[in-house]
């Protein structure tokens, strides 16, 4: 398991909240840096994917915890 540099808070956000805080975070970080973001939207599953795939950063890992779910991005 990869240990987070950062993490945000994105739960009881609504889309497109959680992308927009996650992008500002990334914005201010280091190249390699990961990310853990934690979403209560059922519907980030799919943005978080779809944001990886077309900004380039890495999408490490996303998973279900009770009613959360938590991804791991890392800065391209």
């Amino acid at each position: 398991m990869t240990t987070p540099d950062h993490e945000l808070d994105a739960r009881n956000l609504n889309c497109p909240l959680p992308i927009l805080r996650a992008k500002k975070a990334l914005n201010g970080m280091e190249a390699g840096t990961v990310l853990k973001i934690m979403a209560t939207d059922p519907g980030s599953v799919k943005d978080f994917a779809a944001f990886a795939n077309q900004t380039g950063n890495e999408l490490l890992d996303s998973s279900e915890v009770g009613s959360e779910f938590h991804f791991l991005l890392r800065k391209a």
